[in-house]
């Protein structure tokens, strides 16, 4: 099922195209395609070209693994994901081989390397759903993630349903409108600097910083 983005902007016609349903067909990913997706994360840039991504997988092709996957997520994600034929967790090592010393970027590598996953998979037909919605701490239980590594964020995998298959419980939150805030909202110069204007629960505060960062500039 198709949902494009409406854009600002002209973009790339296959990430209007990607999106993250709940609802996933029966159809298993072949495993050619899979080996695609980690070739994809595999060439994603990383700081010192470290490559902190690590990947735990379970296909429904091993019904035990992927159950025991599932059990990592918190029940509101296992009701739709126990759909998806590959369930995955990323993992990220906090620290760089070289010298040791705690590498910060290294969430954001991990998370580079799902977004060219995440490309490779719209170009295939797939879909990606990333969840929060997990227990890192089952997860390294699970799977004996030693220390120095960190799970960052569970993953379902498929092909997406036709619309007219789409299970009630999640048809209206695959239907709805896709929404993303404005361009000009997240994206600042120098001169606009001055405040950031942040909701929360209905009340607004505003951060002042401009002076904070002439005064360190001149420390």
């Amino acid at each position: 099922m198709d949902k494009p983005a409406e854009t600002q902007y002209p973009i790339e016609e296959i990430l209007r195209r990607r999106w993250s349903p709940r609802s996933f067909s029966e159809r298993l990913v072949e495993p050619e395609k899979l080996q695609s997706l980690f070739e994809a994360a595999r060439w994603a840039p990383s700081s010192f070209n470290e490559q902190p991504w690590n990947f735990i997988v379970a296909t429904k092709q091993k019904p035990e693994e992927h159950a025991r996957l599932l059990s990592c997520l918190v029940e509101g994600n296992q009701r739709w994901a126990r759909a998806a034929p590959v369930l995955m967790v990323s993992v990220a090592k906090l620290n760089f081989d070289k010298t040791g010393k705690p590498n910060r970027h290294a969430f954001h590598d991990v998370g580079l390397a799902v977004q060219n996953m995440i490309v490779q998979a719209t170009a295939l037909g797939l879909f990606v759903h990333q969840m929060a919605g997990f227990s890192p701490k089952k997860v390294s239980e699970t799977y004996g993630v030693p220390d120095g590594f960190e799970p960052v964020a569970a993953i379902a995998t498929g092909y997406g349903p036709a619309k007219d298959e789409l299970p009630e419980a999640f048809r209206e939150f695959d239907l709805g409108a896709r929404k993303r805030k404005p361009v000009g909202s997240f994206v600042f110069e120098d001169h606009q600097l001055g405040a950031i204007n942040i909701s929360c629960h209905g009340t607004k505060a505003y951060y002042f910083f401009r002076c904070f960062i002439a005064s360190m500039m001149n420390a």
